[in-house]
């Protein structure tokens, strides 16, 4: 389980996937906040590096609900197809203009205030 003080058990990524596993359905997060939520503020490019191989991790990890801060589909290119990430947040209800996000913060899931800790 991820949470703001992360035991030396877990590495970072280990963490990233459990608070992504965390996203609801329809919602997105960035990489911003969740880097900032486990306490790296500056780790967002972590954060992406941590959802390029997120793909072979069981339990699945819903990488498509993580976006850049403008709610832009950056990591798009690390699906099976340039469209899965698209179609994945459209089949949950997000709506996607230009590899966008469309009323971001409608969608936006925040792990430091919907998990509290």
């Amino acid at each position: 389980m991820a949470h703001k003080k992360a035991s030396k058990d877990y590495s970072f990524f280990e963490n990233v996937y459990g608070v992504v596993r965390k996203i609801p359905k329809g919602k997105v997060s960035t990489y911003g906040l969740i880097a900032n939520y486990l306490g790296s503020k500056q780790g967002a490019r972590m954060v992406g590096w941590a959802m390029n191989g997120a793909h072979q991790i069981k339990p699945k990890v819903p990488a498509h609900r993580v976006v850049n801060r403008n709610g832009l589909l950056t990591g798009k290119h690390h699906f099976e197809t340039d469209m899965a990430m698209q179609l994945a947040l459209e089949k949950e209800g997000v709506k996607i203009e230009n590899n966008c996000i469309v009323d971001l913060p409608k969608h936006l899931w925040d792990p430091n205030t919907a998990l509290n800790i």
